[in-house]
Order: structure tokens, then C-alpha cells, then sequence
């Protein structure tokens, strides 16, 4: 079998791009014939498969060369790119918000949850710019239009399943499959001292700041290490690695007692969790998009925006030993991704 991958970009830098690259790594093992386009290459990313860089003009032509029997889109943002797989009965791969909210990803201007299903009047609340709001509803509507039109579509969680729902795609063809952990070496050893992490894009809406707070509220005596880098970089007091691949992510890991995960915007999965549990990291979490999905419960997963119940589950998931929670081997996803190709 030959599929043609498409997304945006080759990175590594990214929850989906590593997402995909591990698909990529996991379906070659398994004899299957890959290509990978991509309109731009931003160099981090080492792909088991060749990869094509070039603009929605150029697809054409590699499908001539390529013969693929199957087009799987991978994120893409680019509504043209979305209806270009679409018209060739392709399928979709949906990791995050930018089909079904113009927003923040269901987090509203004042900064609360949005439940309700896509809208202009309602999603015109949370854009201060009334002609900018106009144009990113117009480009999320086009992404939606083109998504009801693939063969079939798989997301990472339920939570994902039902805002699709939401926002009328059939939920027959909607299937979940979650990630599986990639690249980590459960072999590393510390790179430094003991301490509480924060790993992910560091901006508002993934709640850096609330994750500080959190930790000084809970008064621990491990320092605070935020791992990655965003726009809110320059607003911590506390140690920022800026991005790190994910070689030096298994050190990091070792490294910590806990991991703190207070999502303000609704989580599509959370993957960090995951890699934190595989690693033996116990998670202090709020229940946030999938979160609940893979996380053990108990007290360390708490109410969305509770920032003395995330210092508490701070405090008790230091003297927490984890395991990795089953149903999320790598094996037993490709399975399932399979299974959805052969169904398709």
C-alpha cells in the first residue's frame, strides 16, 4: 500500500509534526510504501520516509509520479490544501481546534471555556477586531467545509469526536485514535537536579503562568523548570530550557517529581502527559479537552481553573509512583490505525 502524506510542514518542533513522524516510522516498519509532502521544511525533523516540499501546485504532479492509494492529510490549515485531499477521497487526520473554533481553542476573550458549537455571532465575542474575526471565521468555516467532505476522519480523543459532532460531521465517520509515546529513551538518566516540570509551548492559553503559581502555592522544595519556549517566555521568573528535542526531553524527564499540566485551552489529547507517565512522571492536571483520557485520576486530576486544588495535587503527586496506563502501546495503535486504513 502507498499513501501520500500531506501537512504543512516537516518539523519536529511540534505535538502533531512528532505525531506524525512517528506514524510515518511505525507504518515503513511495516512495509508500507510512504511520501511525504510538506510546503515548507524547517529543518528539524529527520522523516522515515521522502519527503516533498513544495506548494498545493505541486501535489498533482507527485500524485502522477507516486500512484498513491491513499491521501492522508495531516493538519493542514491551508483550506485549498483540505479541499485538494477531499476531491481525491482522501481522509484527515484532525489534531486541533482551527476546523471547529476561529478562537483560542474553545477558550473564550475572558478567558473561560466555550462550550458552544461554532457560530459568527457567537464566536464574534471573542475577537476584539471585527474584520479580523470575519476573516479567521471564513477561513475555519472553509477548513470545516472541506473536512465533511472526506472519506472518513480520525482525531486523538473523544473530546475531539464531539466537538466535531458539534459542529455537524457525522460521528460515524469520526474515528478515534489516539498517539502513541515516540522517541523517548526510558534508558537516560537525569541531566540534572530533582525538580517540578512544565513542558509545552510556553503561552497563556497552554497556562505557563497559572503552572507557576500553581507550584509557588504548593510550596514545594523543588525548583520550577519550564521546558520549551512561546511568547510568555520573557514573563517567568523561574529556569525556561527554551525548545528541546526530544533526545534531551528524556533527561529532562528523569529529572522530574512531577509534572504540571494546567491547560487553559481544551487539550486535544495532551501528549506531554503521556510521555510523562510512560517516563514515571506523575501528572497534576486539570480536566481539560482529553486530558481525562489518558490520565489516572485520583487527586492529581483536578477541576478546570482550580488553582488550590492544582497546588494540592502538586504536593501529593511528588510522593505519587505512576505507570504508564495501558491502551496507549504503540503497537496496539498501529494496529488500530491499520484497521481504519483497511476500512477506508
Amino acid at each position: 500500500m502507498r499513501i501520500l502524506h500531506v501537512t504543512d510542514r516537516s518539523s519536529a518542533r511540534g505535538g502533531a509534526d512528532w505525531h506524525l513522524l512517528g506514524v510515518i516510522e511505525a507504518l515503513a516498519e511495516r512495509g508500507f510504501e510512504q511520501h511525504l509532502a510538506v510546503e515548507r521544511d524547517d529543518g528539524s525533523a529527520r522523516s522515515a520516509c521522502a519527503v516533498s516540499v513544495g506548494g498545493l501546485d505541486r501535489l498533482d504532479s507527485l500524485v502522477a509520479r507516486f500512484r498513491p492509494n491513499l491521501v492522508h492529510v495531516h493538519n493542514a490549515i491551508d483550506p485549498a490544501v483540505l479541499a485538494w485531499v477531499a476531491a481525491r477521497d482522501g481522509i484527515a487526520t484532525v489534531q486541533d481546534h482551527r476546523s471547529f473554533c476561529p478562537g483560542q481553542g474553545k477558550l473564550t476573550l475572558s478567558g473561560q471555556i466555550c462550550n458552544a458549537p461554532m457560530a459568527s455571532s457567537t464566536c464574534a465575542g471573542c475577537f476584539a477586531d471585527a474584520g479580523y474575526h470575519a476573516r479567521i471565521q471564513a477561513v475555519t468555516e472553509a477548513r470545516l467545509c472541506a473536512l465533511q467532505r472526506m472519506r472518513a476522519i480520525t482525531v486523538l480523543s473523544h473530546y475531539m469526536k464531539r466537538e466535531l459532532a458539534l459542529v455537524g460531521v457525522s460521528p460515524e465517520r469520526v474515528h478515534v485514535i489516539p498517539p502513541f509515546v515516540h522517541g523517548l529513551d526510558r534508558e537516560a538518566r537525569a541531566d540534572g537536579k530533582a525538580c517540578v516540570l512544565f513542558a509545552g509551548r510556553v503561552v497563556t492559553a497552554k497556562g505557563v503562568h497559572d503552572a507557576v503559581e500553581a507550584w509557588r502555592r504548593a510550596g514545594v522544595a523543588l525548583p520550577l523548570l519550564v521546558a520549551g519556549t512561546g511568547s510568555a517566555r520573557l514573563t517567568l521568573d523561574v529556569e525556561v530550557t527554551g525548545w528541546l528535542p526530544h533526545a534531551r526531553m528524556s533527561a529532562v524527564y528523569r529529572r522530574a517529581r512531577a509534572l504540571v499540566m494546567p491547560s487553559r485551552w481544551q487539550e486535544p489529547f495532551g501528549i506531554v502527559g503521556l510521555e510523562a507517565l510512560t517516563m514515571g512522571v506523575p501528572v497534576a492536571a486539570w480536566r481539560s479537552g482529553g486530558i481525562p483520557e489518558w490520565h489516572p485520576g485520583g487527586d492529581l486530576l483536578v477541576d478546570w481553573g482550580d488553582l488550590d486544588a492544582l497546588a494540592g495535587a502538586l504536593r501529593a503527586a511528588i510522593e505519587t509512583r505512576v505507570e504508564a496506563p495501558a491502551g496507549f502501546e504503540r503497537d496496539a495503535i498501529v494496529d488500530r490505525m491499520l484497521a481504519f486504513y483497511q476500512g477506508c
